[in-house]
């Protein structure tokens, strides 16, 4: 089928490249001029494993292309998706201009013939027809600027409908969870559209290029509009209030003397309750976590119900990462004067993304408290995303970070981590304090190292 897929962040690139992958003609577009000239190079303007040589494959092959012009995109996808940003207002709402802008372009640049207009973007509740106004605007638009603003796009020959695709990527495992979906959630009222849509995930559906092909087929949940947006706010609701409450168990832990990774994996066994989400440590960051719990506490104030669940996860969040900070004063004391070298700056492991990074709330208080902080991580030490941090010394190796260092804190729980030369780190700092901000490292190890081991609710 022919794609076109608008805007190339996390979301929209992966989902265009691995589209092409499966087979499809895939156009991806963007408006900025740079990006669209690196990623015809072949080169992904992000940090994702296996992005890259996908596209590769997929430009070589003819299946994929990039571009900034929107017309040729809408001209050639049978299937339009929406994959823009949808960043969080100062309220809470989310930020919906790109959509709009984008919806209104699809409009103005429809012609005679059937498409189907896919909501990839994370939008807010009821979203659906109201890209569908916007398109029809659109339509409405450039029929007024060209002089025939009387017809519709009825009489244009021009249909359309618009479906709600919502992504359930985790940033460092995109191009997995793409072709290993655990489901995938089509919302619309009209069954053409629905058909199409299955139509293209057929080889994903059949794990054509899954890990394990053996499996049964994906599941695929055919819904309306609202439910599907809903499903994905839900969703991510869900998973941050399980973290905030292991969070809130393991504080309780701390107080009684129990660990909070055998309780957490107790509590797992059951099968009602599962095992995954249930890592303790300093809090859930990112750009869609933050982002969908605080808009769908305002849906829900919108609609006059108080969501206390969710406002609750949110504040044990924030608290959550001050845990960190209170341990550090609690073995060193008095911060100001020390160096604090944090180990991890991206707000998860395998993505440079650092949106509501738990790390950058811990600078800016360990900066607020007189301390100096430093930091390696192995994609921003890499790659110079650093040099916009302030607050903070990007060191280019661990050695470099722990030589001078009062104490060592683990943010991000990088796989590289749990083998580093911590015996020659410790030579190099001050004091040997490792505070484990995941409970990732092993304990025992970093103790018979002369290191002084906190964990969280430990």
């Amino acid at each position: 089928m022919r794609v076109c897929v608008i805007g190339t962040g996390y979301v929209g690139l992966v989902t265009g490249a691995c589209l092409a992958k499966t087979g499809h003609h895939v156009i991806c577009v963007d408006n900025n001029e740079e990006k669209v000239k690196m990623m015809k190079a072949g080169q992904s303007p992000i940090y994702e494993p296996g992005l890259s040589e996908i596209m590769q494959e997929c430009s070589k092959a003819g299946l994929l292309e990039f571009t900034s012009d929107l017309a040729a995109g809408v001209s050639h996808g049978e299937v339009l998706f929406i994959a823009v940003g949808t960043p969080p207002l100062p309220t809470g709402e989310s930020d919906t201009r790109y959509v709009e802008a984008v919806a209104r372009g699809i409009g103005s640049n429809l012609e005679k013939g059937y498409k189907v207009i896919v909501n990839k973007s994370t939008v807010p509740i009821g979203s659906g027809d109201w890209v569908r106004m916007i398109v029809l605007d659109g339509v409405t638009d450039r029929q007024k600027a060209s002089g025939n603003g009387d017809q519709t796009a009825k009489q244009l020959g021009i249909e359309f409908d618009v479906v709600s695709n919502p992504e359930f990527l985790r940033e460092g495992s995109a191009v997995y969870d793409t072709f290993n979906p655990d489901r995938i959630v089509l919302g619309s009222s009209n069954p053409k559209a629905l058909s199409i849509m299955q139509e293209l995930y057929q080889p994903i559906i059949q794990r054509k290029l899954a890990d394990d092909p053996t499996l049964p087929p994906v599941p695929v949940v055919l819904t309306d509009l609202s439910s599907a947006e809903m499903i994905k706010y839900a969703a991510n609701a869900f998973l941050a209030t399980k973290i905030s409450f292991i969070n809130e168990i393991a504080n309780v832990c701390d107080r009684v003397g129990a660990d909070v990774v055998q309780v957490a994996q107790g509590i797992g066994l059951d099968s009602r309750i599962g095992t995954k989400f249930l890592q303790a440590g300093i809090g859930w960051g990112g750009s869609c976590f933050p982002k969908d719990v605080s808009a769908m506490i305002h849906t829900a104030d919108d609609y006059g119900y108080n969501a206390e669940l969710l406002k609750a996860a949110v504040t044990v969040n924030k608290r959550q990462r001050n845990i960190a900070i209170e341990k550090l004063q609690h073995e060193l004391k008095i911060l100001k004067g020390k160096t604090i070298g944090l180990l991890g700056l991206t707000f998860k492991p395998d993505t440079d993304d650092m949106r509501d990074a738990p790390a950058l709330s811990l600078i800016e208080e360990l900066n607020r408290l007189g301390a100096k902080v430093k930091a390696y991580d192995p994609i921003v030490s890499q790659t110079g995303i650093g040099q916009g941090l302030s607050g903070v010394l990007v060191e280019t190796d661990p050695e470099r970070l722990a030589d001078g260092c009062d104490a060592l804190l683990l943010v991000t729980d990088w796989q590289q981590f749990r083998t580093l030369d911590y015996a020659k780190m410790a030579k190099l700092m001050n004091h040997q304090v490792m505070i484990d901000g995941r409970n990732f490292l092993d304990r025992e190890a970093l103790q018979k190292l002369g290191y002084r081991y906190v964990g969280i609710g430990r």
